[in-house]
C-alpha cells in the first residue's frame, strides 16, 4: 500500500468514527421541530405526531415550535439560520422549499444551499370537489363541460400563490377557460365558500373535504396526482378522468439547516421511517387521508426540482407575485 492510499484509508477510517461519534452524542438536549404553520395545521399534526414518538427513541424532550407567516417562509426561515447540530430542526411543505421562490423578488433563506432535506414524511391527495348540485356526477362529466371554455366558473384555493391556486389555473390554461379565483385564509374557510355556493368548485387536501363529501354536501371528482391514492382509491387521477395531467399533492417533508452532520441527518430519518412503519401511526395517518412516504434526502430534492418546474410555468404565464 503506497502512502497516498494508505493517508486516503487512514483519513476515511477517521470520518466514519467521527460520523458514529457524532450520532451517538447527539441530542445533547432538547430538540426543538419548527412548524412554519399555525397549531392545528397538517404540518403541526404531522410535527406533533412525529415528536411524540421521538422522545422515547431520542432520550430528549421535543419542543414544538409554531413560527407561522409569510407563505411559511418566517418558520423554514429560522431552521435555515439555526446551527447545524441537529437541536433545531424543522417540517416545511411545498410553498417554502419550492415554489415560493418563483412568488417571491426576495427571499430570506435559499432553500437549494440552506437547508438539508431528511425525508418527506406523508403525502395527502388534493381533491377536486364540486357542490353537490352541480351537474357534473363524475370527472369525465366535469372534464366533458370545461372543454373549449365553455364553463364559467369559479373556484376556492387556500390562498394566492398555494398549490390549490396554481392547479386550478393550470386547469383552466389547458381547457380553454378562465375561472375566476377566490382566494381564502385556509381550507377550512375554502370548504365554507364551497358549501355556502360562494364558488362552484376547489381543489383542496383530502382531510379539509372528505368530511362533506360523505354527508353528501359536496362531490369529489377526481384527486391531483400521479396515480390514485392509497387513502382514495376508487377517486380517479385528473389523466384518468381526461382533465390536464396535475400532480397536486400536499406533502410534508422533514429538514435541517445546511451543513448538519450526515450522521445526525441519517439517524433522525431511520427514527422518522420507523415511526411512520408503526401501525398505530399508519392507522392515524389513514384517519387523516395522508399516506407515508419517508424517501430518501436525493429522492426529496428531486422532488424539490420537479415542483419547480410544474409550477414555475403557470406563475409565469398569470404573473403571480407575492410580493
Amino acid at each position: 500500500m503506497n502512502k497516498r492510499v494508505f493517508s486516503l484509508f487512514i483519513a476515511t477510517a477517521l470520518a466514519a468514527t467521527a460520523n458514529i461519534s457524532t450520532a451517538q452524542e447527539w441530542p445533547k438536549g432538547p430538540v426543538h421541530l419548527i412548524v412554519p404553520f399555525n397549531a392545528g395545521s397538517t404540518p403541526d399534526y404531522i410535527a406533533r405526531l412525529v415528536s411524540e414518538k421521538l422522545v422515547a427513541r431520542l432520550g430528549q424532550p421535543m419542543v414544538v415550535d409554531n413560527k407561522a407567516g409569510a407563505g411559511g417562509n418566517i418558520g423554514t426561515d429560522a431552521v435555515a439560520k439555526a446551527a447545524p447540530d441537529g437541536q433545531i430542526i424543522g417540517v416545511s411543505i411545498a410553498g417554502p422549499l419550492a415554489v415560493n421562490p418563483l412568488l417571491y423578488k426576495k427571499m430570506p433563506y435559499d432553500p437549494a444551499t440552506d437547508l438539508e432535506p431528511i425525508t418527506v414524511a406523508v403525502s395527502q391527495a388534493s381533491v377536486l370537489v364540486v357542490s353537490s348540485k352541480h351537474a357534473a356526477t363524475n370527472a369525465k362529466e366535469f372534464a366533458h363541460a370545461l372543454k373549449g371554455g365553455r364553463a364559467k366558473m369559479s373556484y376556492a384555493s387556500i390562498g394566492a400563490g398555494s398549490i390549490s391556486h396554481l392547479a386550478m389555473q393550470t386547469v383552466a390554461a389547458q381547457t380553454g377557460n378562465d375561472f375566476v379565483h377566490a382566494p381564502y385564509r385556509g381550507s377550512g374557510v375554502a370548504v365554507t365558500a364551497l358549501l355556502s355556493g360562494e364558488v362552484d368548485m376547489a381543489l383542496l387536501p383530502a382531510a379539509a373535504v372528505m368530511p362533506h363529501i360523505k354527508a353528501g354536501k359536496i362531490r369529489a371528482l377526481a384527486v391531483a396526482s400521479g396515480k390514485r391514492s392509497p387513502s382514495l382509491p376508487d377517486l380517479p387521477t385528473f389523466a384518468e378522468s381526461g382533465l390536464p395531467d396535475i400532480q397536486a399533492d400536499a406533502w410534508i417533508g422533514f429538514i435541517a439547516p445546511a451543513k448538519t452532520p450526515a450522521a445526525i441527518v441519517d439517524k433522525l430519518r431511520g427514527h422518522i421511517l420507523q415511526i411512520l412503519a408503526e401501525p398505530g401511526v399508519r392507522e392515524m395517518l389513514r384517519g387523516q387521508y395522508m399516506d407515508p412516504v419517508g424517501n430518501s434526502p436525493a429522492e426529496f430534492k428531486a422532488l424539490l426540482a420537479a415542483d419547480a418546474a410544474r409550477w414555475k410555468p403557470i406563475i409565469q404565464a398569470n404573473r403571480i407575485t407575492l410580493d
